[in-house]
């Protein structure tokens, strides 16, 4: 089985060694590709308005000098010998759940390998829940076998999984929940506005950490209860709910 590896972090993104060791467990024939600087928050975006480079680093592993989606399109059509049979993508530094997935390159690679027929599952390793450090060790001691039982399924086309784990002790894990993607109740991204040197003013965006009352069988509330969180996305972003509707309007 040949497996890509790639994440948003950035090829030096300390997550991206935990998920090739996992992918080691699985294969022998494991390829890294990933963006030469952190690319967090580029979604589904693809460089167009300048030429991509990637560097040979040593073995299997490439930087590119883009985004997750177009790590994936240069290590499918330009590094590797063939098409993956698996891509995995993280392991994320922080968590992708509700809101997140629309935002994220991590979501986003995922979302490309599946876009060209390959089986992709996108990981994250939450944070500042329960524990306001970053550890990765609940996604190393349990990735390997979340993975192994995707395997076994058929995903079906256009459809990739996102896994999500608990920050918490490994022994605290609560167990495996199948959850859909919840929504967030409160305002989490907020615009913290600072002033230079020079007296102007600059601005950085960022996540506020209030936790919310999420509805039983989220991704918000799995991680919340220490759960590892396993969802089924898919591309196709019909809303079929107002076709007839839309039909009756038209």
């Amino acid at each position: 089985m040949r497996i890509l590896v790639t994440n948003d972090d950035g090829v030096h993104g300390p997550g991206l060694k935990v998920l090739e060791n996992i992918a080691l467990t699985i294969s022998d024939d494991v390829w890294v590709v990933a963006p030469d600087v952190e690319r967090s928050g580029a979604g589904h975006s693809l460089t167009l308005s300048h030429p991509l480079r990637y560097r040979h680093i040593e073995g299997r592993h490439y930087e590119v000098s883009g985004t997750p989606t177009d790590c994936v399109i240069m290590a499918c059509r330009k590094i590797m010998p063939g098409l993956p049979d698996l891509l995995l993508s993280g392991v994320n530094r922080g968590q992708n759940i509700a809101d997140d997935v629309t935002y994220s390159g991590t979501i986003a690679a995922a979302m490309e390998g599946t876009s060209l027929g390959i089986k992709s599952i996108a990981l994250s390793q939450c944070s500042g829940i329960h524990d306001n450090g970053i550890t990765f060790a609940v996604a190393a001691v349990h990735g390997a076998d979340v993975i192994q039982k995707l395997l076994k399924l058929e995903f079906g086309v256009g459809n990739f999984i996102n896994v999500n784990f608990p920050d918490c002790r490994v022994d605290d894990v609560a167990g495996i929940a199948v959850t859909e993607q919840g929504k967030r109740d409160q305002n989490y991204l907020i615009v913290d506005q600072r002033v230079d040197a020079r007296g102007l003013d600059y601005y950085w965006l960022g996540f506020a950490r209030e936790r919310g009352a999420p509805p039983q069988g989220t991704d918000l509330a799995a991680v919340f209860s220490r759960k590892i969180s396993v969802s089924p996305l898919h591309m196709n972003l019909t809303q079929r709910d107002l076709m007839d509707k839309l039909t009756s309007a038209f």
